[in-house]
């Protein structure tokens, strides 16, 4: 069965996950330095790098590494360029506020071992990765990277989540499902301006217009709390944000419920990569390692460990189609 036809017959995917809301497009920008509640299941502590899965050398990765002639920035070190500002994804341990956790971090130390190098996050703000990427000061960038035409021009992936954007509702609220435009007609739903899921979200609104329905209404919020606390108090009905944020404030809130997720890229397929410099040999060797790993199990081990296992892929895959340019 064809991989790629499979994942888009998944087309919009329901999670059962409780959330709330994140604004901003997973891998386009971070967010504002994002407290994380000490709440829920999550280890938020330097205790949980003692529970990363970690595995051994994989060796078809490092004979690829080897043969490729990439050159790391510190010899036997991957330095990882990481924006740590949004739980689950990356953010800094509470009690020393510079050991970085989550699940990219998790991802890029995997990355490390299957290579054979020892993993050196280096913890960046969103504008710096870039130019740090492409000057070989980091080795790579794994920061919730979404995978675009424009940034294939400068740049190489290896991919290794879904990006996956989710609709929230308060906790007792009856709508149990968003899946279509028709689910938001009428509906006051928020949503981050300049994002991409606010691209989806508007098209649902004119089609619902065009096929004369109610269209709904976009609300926007600069602040998170402020946005949460309008979903739970009734005056707006659903959120629309990225999912891994959303599924972390869930699990840690108890405030609301994920009724439906989609792609970020909706109608296209989006997916988010450990980022190289163009050209450099290093994404096909990271592509190994992460097949390995979702082989064996790693990979859904991961998932699993913060809670964002809707965005698993069935395969790591170099420079697939990106979102089209502007």
């Amino acid at each position: 069965m064809n991989i790629r036809a499979t994942r888009r017959r998944r087309g919009l995917i329901l999670g059962a996950a409780l959330t709330a809301l994140g604004l901003l497009l997973a891998g386009c920008a971070a967010e504002p330095r994002a407290s994380a509640p000490s709440t829920g299941p999550f280890d938020l502590t330097t205790k949980n790098v003692r529970a990363r899965p970690r595995i051994d050398p994989v060796p078809e990765a490092v004979a690829a590494l080897q043969a490729s002639g990439f050159t790391p920035a510190k010899s036997g070190t991957l330095t990882v360029a990481h924006a740590p500002f949004t739980p689950p994804i990356l953010f800094l341990a509470e009690d020393d506020n510079k050991t970085i956790l989550g699940s990219d971090a998790d991802f890029a130390q995997l990355i490390a071992d299957g290579l054979g190098l020892t993993y050196a996050p280096k913890s960046v703000s969103w504008a710096d990765w870039p130019l740090g990427v492409q000057s070989g000061k980091y080795d790579i960038g794994a920061s919730n990277i979404t995978v675009t035409e424009e940034r294939k021009d400068l740049f190489d992936f290896a991919t290794y989540r879904d990006d996956v954007v989710s609709f929230a509702v308060a906790k007792d609220s009856a709508i149990t499902r968003i899946s279509e435009a028709k689910d938001v007609s009428g509906k006051k739903v928020v949503v981050g301006s300049g994002t991409n899921q606010e691209k989806v979200l508007l098209g649902w609104f004119a089609a619902n217009e065009a096929a004369g329905l109610p269209p709904g209404e976009a609300v926007y919020f600069d602040d998170v709390a402020a946005a949460t606390l309008a979903l739970t108090s009734g005056r707006v009905d659903a959120t629309l944000g990225p999912n891994a944020t959303n599924a972390y404030r869930a699990a840690t809130t108890g405030e609301t419920k994920l009724v439906g997720a989609i792609n970020g890229g909706y109608p296209a397929n989006a997916e988010i990569g450990a980022v190289t410099a163009k050209g450099n040999g290093l994404a096909e060797p990271i592509r190994l390692v992460l097949n390995s790993l979702i082989a064996d199990g790693t990979y859904a081990k991961v998932l699993k460990r913060w809670s964002v296992e809707v965005e698993g892929l069935d395969v790591s895959l170099v420079n697939p189609p990106g979102l089209p340019r502007e």
